[in-house]
């Protein structure tokens, strides 16, 4: 969810792993953010934060970790039935706080919840969006910059790297000194900039290869555009890896933007008048206008050429395996020569391809339409199309101020890591193939290769153990081939754009490592991953109020156990469902039980789609693209508490929380729900409704608690209230 830094690490996991929440905001649009302040758009800092974060993640968790395990626990006691331990006491001040008292639970459970969390909270105007895990998150980096701005006296060598990179950052002088000069010099790499030089035509042009220039964006700068090429696990053998070529990201969020107007062309016309100006070439309004017009014009079609999002969602029809010369003979386009794109990507590691060289492709009609729109472009627009991409990502979504800049040259790190979670994943795996006997809908067959797959998910928990260990060379190792200088921010960037690219591009000729990290441990997240039929807690997650052993039973099942329930479930949803138990895409399923999970799922794409939300300008939730995380929520929550009345089975009650006349069951959901508070400038509802996979944080509670019974029973809610309809969905 985290880090944009290219397929090679979180853009890949956009197809193939599942979060527990969206993606944070660490690489929101440096356009609006940088016009706004006065500066000028073109850094590539937004570009490289995010590498910049998965860098200091491994180094810095560890001296984190040390720091966090020194300081002093306190320790209380329970008086009677009331629990007035420190950790209880703030865990019912933290309850009290983020709860409307006023509001009826059984009306609007989200209001009743978080509504004290959504009256105290004002988002800050550096973000679009603040929620639990925003606040996390902020906590994290406060943490790292101070690990990152001690000496590096004695560091180990990856430790010291982490910290040149994070000076280097924060040089922000020497960054505006230098203003524009480095973009030029990297502009120049990938053939420079026709709108913005002089004489491109003249010199440029008679030897532009789009082959040549393609594979330079995406080896040297891990930026794909027009076609999306990068190397994965190969989904039918989940133990090698295999080239993908699927169609392009695209400029703006989603494809809608393109129809809906906006202020994108403005953009793009102001940052190509700025580069002109830079590289002292003649002011031509009109003309800069035009060409960037060609662009958008160009964009708009490559959007509209697109498969929405909605409608790629069965992996299992988007799978096409071909040779490079099958791939050659059913797209040529411009005679564009397949294999010489590919080969020139993989030989910046070294790595041969021929004709016969398998490929997936995932982009089967966008590459059919691809044709048609490419013929009827000059090269002058393709290239002023592919550097503008490389030049600026996406739009800001409703922040008014630019970010503290130490907050954008730290990452995120956590400092709570507790062995108590894998017995806590081992209860709710048991329930899960537990519940399995309830459904009606699965025949027994299915069932048994369901408990299968449950029981064969690995985990990995905080983060890997190698980076704590004094002797172990792994970590210097990891980052070897990086040299970092104080005072070139620009080029480390570049240096770890082409370091990300390459690193995935070598793993053709590897086989899976089934045990390696692919996420960062300070991330306030959790994935599921159904090539590798594994799910990851890191340790930024295990932290109040997910996770605390000073916390009573009923928080951390309600907290850190949804999740683990809603990642076990999303080995099972309209995705998961599709690969077995070792991670490949087979069909396991019976007809009977296959044609019921359909009729279950829909139950809940009505539903969801049924939700409108009036900060996103009444746009209603779309039941479809947000089918998996539903999904996996009902599940998760289900699981969560049907384990949580194991554990009160054989552990007995649990003393109650002070000030709180609650029962331990209602705390259950209460601190569910408090887990989503959370709030959205308008903006980026409009934006998000739109692209995010997971229903909005209201209705990811109000769903998941109206199709559980347990919750009505537990709050005495009266059946046709809202939060107990007389009809309920249920997958898992």
């Amino acid at each position: 969810m985290e880090n944009e830094v290219g397929k090679s690490v979180d853009n890949q996991m956009d197809k193939y792993i599942v979060t527990i929440m969206g993606k944070s905001e660490s690489q929101m649009d440096i356009v609006e953010k940088s016009t706004k302040s006065g500066k000028k758009p073109w850094s590539f800092v937004a570009i490289g934060l995010a590498v910049l974060l998965l860098l200091m993640t491994c180094a810095a968790v560890a001296l984190v970790i040390l720091y966090a395990s020194s300081r002093g626990s306190h320790y209380g006691t329970n008086s009677g039935n009331i629990c007035t331990t420190p950790g209880c006491v703030t865990a019912a001040a933290r309850i009290i706080q983020n709860m409307d008292p006023t509001a009826d639970p059984c009306q609007d459970f989200y209001q009743y919840a978080c509504g004290g969390w959504l009256n105290r909270h004002v988002i800050p105007e550096t973000s679009s969006r603040y929620s639990i895990f925003d606040i996390l998150r902020d906590e994290l980096e406060i943490i790292l910059k101070g690990v990152l701005e001690t000496s590096d006296q004695g560091d180990r060598e990856a430790f010291q790297k982490a910290k040149i990179l994070y000076k280097s950052c924060m040089n922000e002088s020497l960054i505006e000194q230098r203003d524009s000069l480095p973009l030029l010099e990297a502009l120049k790499m990938v053939g420079d900039w026709p709108v913005a030089s002089a004489d491109w035509s003249k010199t440029k042009e008679p030897s532009w290869s789009m082959e040549e220039n393609l594979s330079i964006m995406n080896s040297r700068f891990n930026k794909r555009v027009l076609i999306d090429m990068f190397v994965w696990n190969d989904d039918r053998d989940s133990s090698r890896h295999i080239i993908y070529i699927d169609q392009p990201s695209l400029g703006m969020p989603s494809r809608d933007y393109y129809f809906n107007g906006g202020n994108y062309q403005r953009f793009m016309i102001t940052v190509a008048k700025m580069i002109r100006e830079d590289q002292n070439v003649s002011k031509d309004d009109s003309f800069v206008q035009e060409e960037m017009a060609k662009v958008m014009e160009l964009e708009t079609e490559i959007a509209n050429a697109t498969t929405p999002a909605e409608e790629r969602h069965d992996v299992t029809l988007l799978y096409n395996k071909m040779t490079l010369a099958e791939l050659q003979e059913k797209f040529a386009f411009n005679e564009f020569n397949w294999t010489f794109f590919i080969q020139r990507v993989m030989s910046s590691v070294s790595v041969q391809v021929d004709p016969e060289e398998e490929v997936v492709v995932y982009g089967m009609p966008y590459l059919q339409e691809l044709k048609a729109i490419i013929s009827k472009y000059s090269a002058s627009t393709i290239q002023n199309y592919l550097i503008w991409r490389l030049v600026i990502d996406r739009a800001l979504y409703g922040t008014t101020l630019e970010e503290a800049r130490w907050r954008e040259c730290v990452s995120y790190v956590n400092n709570n890591m507790e062995n108590a979670v894998r017995d806590l994943i081992e209860k709710i795996r048991e329930v899960f193939v537990e519940t399995l006997d309830e459904l009606q809908w699965m025949d027994e067959a299915s069932k048994e290769k369901a408990r299968e797959k449950a029981m064969a998910i690995k985990e990995q928990i905080g983060y890997p153990d190698y980076i704590l260990e004094d002797h172990n060379e792994k970590l210097d190792l990891e980052y070897a081939n990086l040299n970092f200088s104080e005072h070139n921010y620009f080029e480390n960037i570049l240096e770890n754009l082409r370091a990300g690219a390459q690193k995935s591009l070598k793993k053709l000729r590897e086989r899976v490592d089934q045990d390696v990290w692919i996420i960062g441990a300070a991330v306030v997240n959790a994935f599921y991953s159904p090539n590798r039929n594994q799910i990851v807690f890191p340790a930024g997650i295990l932290q109040p109020p997910f996770f605390s052993k000073h916390q009573p039973q009923a928080l951390n099942f309600g907290g850190i156990g949804m999740v683990i329930g809603h990642e076990i479930t999303h080995g099972f949803d309209d995705n998961g469902r599709n690969f077995d138990k070792d991670g490949n895409m087979l069909d396991w399923w019976s007809n009977f039980s296959a044609l019921h999970f359909k009729e279950q799922s829909l139950c809940m794409v009505h539903q969801y789609g049924n939700y409108t939300w009036e900060l996103a300008g009444g746009q209603n939730v779309s039941g479809i693209s947000t089918l998996g995380e539903n999904i996996a929520d009902n599940g998760g929550v289900r699981q969560a508490y049907k384990a949580y009345l194991k554990w009160l089975e054989q552990e007995g009650k649990e003393p109650k929380l002070p000030g709180l006349n609650m029962s331990h069951k209602q705390l259950f959901f209460l601190n569910f729900a408090q887990v989503w508070c959370g709030s959205y400038r308008p903006e980026y509802a409009s934006q998000s409704i739109k692209t995010d996979v997971h229903s909005p944080l209201k209705y990811r509670v109000m769903g998941s608690l109206q199709n559980f019974e347990a919750f009505s029973e537990v709050f005495h809610c009266k059946k046709g209230t809202a939060m107990h309809p007389a009809g309920k969905c249920r997958v898992w």
